[in-house]
């Protein structure tokens, strides 16, 4: 089986688990995500290569994070994430590369994640008002990336850092010839 695969049904598994503990049906989970059942269905069987966009709406449904979802389940946590070992997620609709840097399991309010953002790309992260009181700080190390945000357009340059709460619509964009590269600190202030 390939990483990719593996992936694919570690994530389709998480979900399963979160809407099982939640005791939500795949109608309500749907219902709560605006993701189709069908679709929800199939990204439990590890059927589907769910985009960011995809992922973060059942994210929030559910009450978690990307960084959560894509934990690994093992109970033997380690203070230390080694880099061979951080968990890598390829968005299939724009490219763009997520590194899970935190420390799996930890508890932690805190999730660092590392993103390569391919020139060209776009992502899309509609309005989730259940992601109220989850905030990130973006760290821009090399490149530019315009970010579309409900009080207006910015653009990042190289050591920029923006603060922003998770529930509001936003847009990422490199409509440059060069990847971006940035750090994303994401707190969970909620309970």
């Amino acid at each position: 089986m390939d990483e990719l695969t593996s992936l694919e049904q570690t994530i389709g598994e998480r979900v399963r688990e979160l809407r099982a503990a939640g005791a939500l049906t795949l109608d309500e989970l749907a219902t709560r995500s605006g993701v189709s059942r069908a679709m929800i269905s199939r990204v439990e069987r590890g059927e589907a290569s769910p985009t960011a966009q995809l992922l973060a709406k059942l994210c929030s449904a559910l009450g978690t994070t990307l960084s959560a979802l894509f934990a690994s389940a093992s109970k033997n946590a380690s203070p230390i994430a080694r880099r061979a070992e951080q968990r890598l997620w390829r968005d299939p609709e724009s490219g763009y590369l997520r590194r899970s840097v935190s420390p799996e399991g930890l508890g932690s309010p805190v999730d660092i994640v590392e993103v390569e953002f391919p020139p060209g790309a776009r992502v899309v992260f509609e309005r989730q008002p259940a992601d109220r009181g989850i905030t990130q700080h973006l760290w821009l190390f090399s490149g530019r990336l315009e970010l579309t945000m409900e009080s207006g357009p910015l653009v990042l340059e190289a050591g920029d850092c923006l603060f922003m709460g998770l529930e509001e619509a936003h847009v990422f964009h490199n409509p440059y010839g060069e990847p971006a590269h940035y750090a994303v600190i994401l707190c969970r202030t909620k309970v």
